[in-house]
């Protein structure tokens, strides 16, 4: 149960989007530019990043709905998603997306954390300044998002095919907010 009245049965952030409204909007337009947005990074790339942060978080509802939303963008699933969250220096990924993956895990710790070492190995694997810069915002953005779900303890369905059903029904961020609305 969450630690305040929400006054909504909606799961994880979705509450707290329909408990303070003039948040939602520059929340979900945040997201939106960076997960859907114009990038040359798949959307299902910058989900699973979004999800391996939520992992290492232990966000649940976080973790549950980017890696659901991730797995439907990627060829391999899933089981990509659970493999590279677990141990992403193991994952059959490309080796740019394991270093921004390893500069995630880094800003998860802490911004410190991200060295020049991990800028420098990135590059080396073909990332650009703009995915070092999104990738370092995401996780930063999804320690925010995890810090916000589980600070006010909202609900996080246990059942996977909940998550997977939202993601198929996924165009997007701005959209969710808006069907969200709608049905207020």
């Amino acid at each position: 149960m969450a630690f305040i009245s929400l006054n909504s049965d909606e799961p994880g952030v979705r509450s707290l989007f329909r408990y303070r409204p003039e948040t939602a909007g520059p929340l979900n337009e945040l997201v939106e530019v960076l997960l859907c947005g114009e990038s040359s990074m798949s959307r299902g790339e910058r989900e699973l990043i979004a999800a391996y942060v939520s992992s290492l978080n232990e966000c649940r509802f976080c973790f549950s709905t980017h890696a659901a939303i991730a797995a439907a963008h990627l060829d391999e699933g899933m089981p990509l998603v659970e493999q590279a969250c677990a141990n992403p220096s193991a994952a059959p990924v490309s080796g740019k997306l394991r270093a921004l993956m390893e500069i995630a895990g880094a800003v998860q710790r802490s911004g410190k954390a991200v060295t020049q070492r991990h800028v420098d190995a990135a590059r080396a694997l073909g990332a650009t300044d703009m995915e070092i810069h999104d990738t370092v915002l995401i996780a930063a953005a999804f320690c925010m998002f995890n810090r916000y779900v589980d600070g006010l303890a909202t609900y996080a369905p246990d059942d996977p095919a909940v998550y997977a059903e939202r993601a198929r029904r996924s165009d997007g961020y701005v959209a969710g907010l808006a069907e969200l609305q709608r049905q207020a």
